[in-house]
């Protein structure tokens, strides 16, 4: 029987101008690569930082393997939960080692300060997402691509066992995007790390993802294989956009054609 790591149940969320998550049900099996699709203004990083407990859902709960998120300290929750945000302020002039030191803080005694063990799990990560090279050079400096990679090596230096990332191959090129791709899907098949990441490129989601959750107005309308969650039809309702949807030139997955408006 599969692992549950972590589950919504009934999940709702608003802020002052409107509700965002309404009745939100999600089971995160231990070890999934899911990716978490739909429009702008949909709800997926509200949902995401709901899930992390950066925000309480109200109503309902999130659970971490069976505990209730809400009872948990944030050092408990950093050290089975790891974030990879759409944007992060860094803190001026840290070299790329530094940032990544900052993946061991939930793990840092106080007053002790960082270990052999917290220095080796750096360098570990930093070699696992092929960034050691890069340690000494100010992360200011470093390409999208670069500056990617090392929020992610920080990230897995919490040691977590759950990596949620909203949208990672935003503002990349397109060798970039396929770089961040496939090192998330290596960390899903190579550590066992359970992912959920938002992804706003349909045919990336498709491509990487063994499961999608479609998210449109604050509640899911499609949870499956991606043949399942992309079909023509519903990609053309909550998008709003004429597309048409065939079968990948060399994978069996949907690829999805966008159309000119003029051509509906």
């Amino acid at each position: 029987m599969a692992t549950i790591a972590l589950e919504a149940k009934q999940v709702g969320f608003s802020y002052y101008n409107g509700r965002m998550l309404d009745g939100i049900d999600l089971q995160l099996q231990q070890g999934e690569l899911v990716g978490l699709i739909g429009p702008n203004g949909s709800g997926k990083t509200t949902l995401l930082k709901v899930l992390s407990g950066l925000l309480n859902p109200r109503p309902g709960s999130v659970h971490l393997y069976g505990a209730r998120l809400r009872g948990l300290s944030r050092r408990q929750i950093a050290q089975r939960i790891a974030v990879v945000p759409q944007e992060l302020t860094t803190p001026f002039g840290f070299t790329a080692w530094e940032m990544v030191m900052l993946g061991r803080t939930p793990h840092v005694r106080p007053l002790v300060g960082a270990t052999a063990r917290d220095r080796a799990v750096v360098k570990e990560k930093m070699a696992l997402t092929g960034t050691l090279e890069l340690a000494p050079r100010p992360f200011g400096e470093l390409s999208g691509g670069e500056q990617q990679r090392i929020i992610i090596a920080m990230a897995l230096a919490q040691e977590a066992e759950i990596l949620l990332l909203d949208e990672p191959t935003v503002h990349l090129d397109i060798s970039h995007q396929i770089e961040i791709a496939d090192l998330i899907q290596q960390l899903n098949r190579e550590q066992g790390l359970t992912v959920l990441a938002i992804v706003h490129d349909l045919n990336l989601a498709a491509l990487y993802f063994d499961r999608l959750l479609l998210l449109h107005g604050g509640r899911f309308v499609a949870n499956g294989t991606p043949d399942e969650v992309l079909r023509e039809d519903r990609i053309r309702q909550v998008f709003q956009a004429n597309v048409q949807v065939q079968q990948h030139p060399t994978r069996r997955t949907p690829q999805v054609l966008i159309l000119p408006a003029l051509a509906r």
